[in-house]
């Protein structure tokens, strides 16, 4: 564990070097590369790290629904807001986006632009992004999970993204009472994991093309829509825009 979280430092330390204009103190790729053989050998791996680096400092990736889970005394609705800056622990970088499916004739896919996400404390999050799933009415995926990369910028009481995803099964290949869920995570300081805030869905009466917007629900995400609640009383949407291609 401590050998995979000094090569975590080291990737952290690399990718600062790939954003920095500054020369000096760059960590090179041919530093990078002497981490190849310690990867290979994890398991059995016992000679000194080659760097004198400390182990990245423990940064919770929570799977999804795992959350539910913990303690959740949520201080983001009433009046709280996230203490700490960015900068104290390198971004994790979401972004597992993938590409439109070929087409099939007499077949439909979907593309959605997830356009912005309105919320109050929309300049406190840190690292946004939106995990994409579809699921059945027992909240069992149906196609590959996506998250977006992190958001292209925040304005006042919005989040934007701009980022098209491609749903992954033709909308035909879609159970019945299937829905496309949309969960708005961001990084937490204070417990050092990555948390869902809200979330929400699109049920298959609303693909049609052109803007849509939906409602945002509390957490933890209700994959079977039983207990819905909504996240606050404000007028707070998820704005998107759907394109069908069909052949």
């Amino acid at each position: 564990q401590k050998t995979i979280a000094k090569i975590a430092t080291c990737l952290e330390l690399r990718s600062a070097a790939l954003q920095s204009t500054q020369s000096q103190d760059e960590f090179k790729l041919e530093d990078l590369k002497k981490l190849e053989p310690i990867l290979k050998n994890i398991l059995t791996y016992n000679k000194e790290f080659p760097f004198d680096v400390q182990p990245v400092p423990l940064r919770k990736i929570l799977a999804p629904g795992e959350e539910e889970h913990l303690e959740f005394e949520e201080d983001d609705e009433e009046g709280g807001v996230g203490a700490g800056s960015s900068d104290s622990f390198p971004a994790r970088v979401p972004g597992t986006l993938l590409p439109r499916l070929p087409s099939e004739p007499g077949m439909t896919l979907l593309t959605i632009n997830i356009e912005k996400i309105g919320l109050k404390d929309a300049g406190q999050c840190i690292d946004p992004y939106i995990t994409v799933s579809v699921k059945d009415l027992n909240g069992i995926d149906l196609t590959p999970v996506q998250d977006t990369p992190v958001a292209l910028r925040k304005e006042d009481t919005y989040i934007h993204f701009n980022v098209d995803i491609e749903i992954q099964k033709h909308i035909e290949k879609l159970t019945k009472g299937a829905a496309i869920f949309f969960e708005f995570k961001h990084y937490k300081p204070k417990k050092r994991f990555t948390s869902t805030k809200c979330f929400a869905f699109m049920e298959m009466d609303e693909i049609k093309p052109g803007a849509i917007v939906i409602e945002l629900y509390k957490k933890p995400t209700d994959f079977k829509r039983k207990k819905l609640q909504l996240l606050t009383k404000k007028p707070l949407y998820l704005h998107l825009h759907q394109t069908l291609h069909k052949e």
